[in-house]
């Protein structure tokens, strides 16, 4: 627990702005796997973010080598569809392979339009508890949202109801080789305070 300080700031909380900060995107990873337990453990962690009604809306996919192939062929294939880029094709199909790990994360849909973007609200908070938790334990993600999670075939591959779930993002995950620098705009270009 924080002990509060006389002007009502925690000792730690400038160790959750560094972890916050810190936390990167990466496309290079190390051919290191990493453990079923820690995915599963950052599963649990992404499970307390706010949601509408403790409704949970949220699915994960924790891919095995099989379907990662069958996918990684996938992302080829509508390369060749839509750009007719044999040569971009390969190369995204061995980027793909390269990823030592992918996790899918899907969002409940809703007849109800205002339900639905709530609940997609809590997926992307969800989504951000794991990610933090990952990388405070070394591990970077890159979340993807191309072409290869809108295609029927993904969901018929993972035998997902399309009609039921849609993907919030594809997170291809594993130890980085490098972690990229990166700056934000200042706090008064993103403030609008009011009276």
């Amino acid at each position: 627990m924080s002990e509060a300080l006389n002007d009502g700031e925690l000792r730690n909380l400038h160790l959750i702005a560094e972890r916050i900060r810190s936390r990167r995107t990466t496309k290079l990873f190390l051919r290191e796997e990493v453990s079923w337990e820690l995915i599963r453990d950052a599963i649990e962690v992404a499970r307390w973010a706010p949601n509408h009604h403790v409704t949970e809306p949220w699915h994960f996919y924790l891919l095995g080598a099989r379907k990662i192939a069958d996918a990684a062929r996938l992302i080829g294939d509508l390369i060749r569809e839509t750009k007719n880029d044999e040569d971009l094709a390969i190369f995204k199909e061995a980027s793909a392979l390269s990823m030592p790990g992918w996790l899918l994360v899907t969002c409940r849909r809703s007849d109800d339009d205002l339900t639905e973007r709530e609940d997609y609200a809590a997926v992307c908070c969800a989504i951000q508890n794991m990610t933090l938790y990952l990388a405070e334990a070394g591990v970077a993600c890159k979340w993807t949202t191309g072409l290869v999670i809108r295609d029927p075939r993904f969901f018929e591959l993972l035998d997902i109801d399309m009609e039921k779930e849609f993907v919030v993002g594809l997170f291809c995950y594993g130890f980085p080789k490098t972690l990229p620098k990166q700056s934000r705009k200042d706090v008064s270009d993103i403030l609008t305070e009011t009276d």
